[in-house]
């Protein structure tokens, strides 16, 4: 249902954010804070390491409160939550989730209605039959970790405010796509081998799949259209007053404008891309085109070249095919029969 229903999920997701966020108001009234916000930013996740249906979400949350103060904000950090509060909360989240779904009619779940359905189903039977939900014991506890009836809360991982290429892995895991390439390799009967990131209780460590059979796997994953997958709560959310105050604006290098003055005379036209084009490609592909293969040295961009018959001319004179591979037209939507 959470597939199926985009604003089912996103309720679920803001039920759960509510309550670490009045938990983290609650500890910070403790310690003497009043008016302290808090803020997360959420990935969605359809899909678990061994390209199964999984509905969870990753979010990151800072580890305080921000406070407003006259003419800014301040960040007051909080202690890390213990054992006892992430199992409260855990319980509280179930409660309210079980509430909504029921509410919504949702419980029971309805059957497979479309042929993506029908692959999202049998894809979250396969996970069950793995997993033997019904007869495995319970998980190891580890710290500030919680399960609870088929609910799990994993909240025990920190990094430092300084730790920015850990951040910046952080995110990307949390941002992940299902399927990941390095771990696909033919298999002898030349069917397709999926590694997968731990062994299944049974030991298996590797998923084998006919052409057809990993298409359709993967098609169960595809998110529903429409559907933001990072999400901005609390603080850091577009329409949040103390956003400003937190977010990099374009045009800060003057430290005598103040963030919400600046974010006032910043136009669209002056915005500037947080990440340039060699620092993407370097991110999504692992390449350096500013390297130079050669002699290892640092390329500098001294122009770009935008106008059409300026590109064909360098094309051409490059050998290189001018026109754009035709795309095919697209087909109609896929037949239950075809499951």
């Amino acid at each position: 249902m959470l597939l199926k229903d985009v604003g089912l999920l996103s309720d679920v997701l803001t039920v759960f954010l509510r309550a670490v966020f009045a938990l983290q108001r609650r500890r910070a009234r403790r310690q003497g804070l009043r008016g302290g916000q808090a803020g997360a930013v959420s990935f969605i996740q359809f899909f678990g390491s061994a390209l199964q249906v999984t509905p969870h979400f990753h979010s990151l949350v800072p580890d305080g409160v921000f406070v407003p103060r006259e003419g800014g904000v301040r960040f007051e950090p909080l202690p890390p939550p213990t054992q006892g509060e992430v199992e409260r909360l855990l319980k509280v989240v179930r409660h309210r989730v079980l509430r909504l779904l029921e509410k919504r009619g949702a419980l029971p779940a309805q059957g497979p209605e479309d042929a993506l359905q029908a692959y999202q189903a049998h894809s979250l039977q396969r996970r069950l039959r793995w997993t033997e939900v019904d007869v495995r014991p319970p998980p190891r506890k580890q710290p500030r970790c919680a399960f609870m009836e088929g609910f799990s809360l994993h909240a025990n991982t920190h990094l430092h405010a300084n730790d920015r290429q850990g951040l910046e892995r952080l995110c990307r895991y949390g941002a992940r796509g299902a399927l990941a390439l390095e771990r696909l390799s033919r298999a002898e009967d030349g069917r397709i081998a999926y590694q997968m990131k731990r062994p299944l209780p049974d030991g298996t460590t590797h998923l084998l799949f006919t052409g057809l059979e990993l298409l359709r796997r993967v098609a169960s994953l595809v998110p529903p259209p429409r559907a933001n997958l990072t999400r901005f709560h609390g603080v850091f959310a577009p329409g949040a007053r103390l956003r400003p105050f937190l977010v990099p604006q374009a045009g800060e290098e003057e430290a005598s404008v103040a963030p919400q003055a600046a974010a006032r005379q910043e136009t669209r036209k002056e915005r500037r891309a947080r990440v340039d084009w060699a620092g993407l490609l370097r991110r999504t592909f692992a390449v350096e085109v500013l390297a130079c293969v050669r002699c290892g040295g640092r390329r500098r961009v001294l122009a770009y070249v935008n106008e059409a018959g300026g590109v064909r001319a360098i094309v051409e004179h490059l050998g290189l095919p001018t026109a754009g591979a035709r795309l095919a037209p697209a087909h109609g939507p896929l037949h239950a029969s075809w499951c």
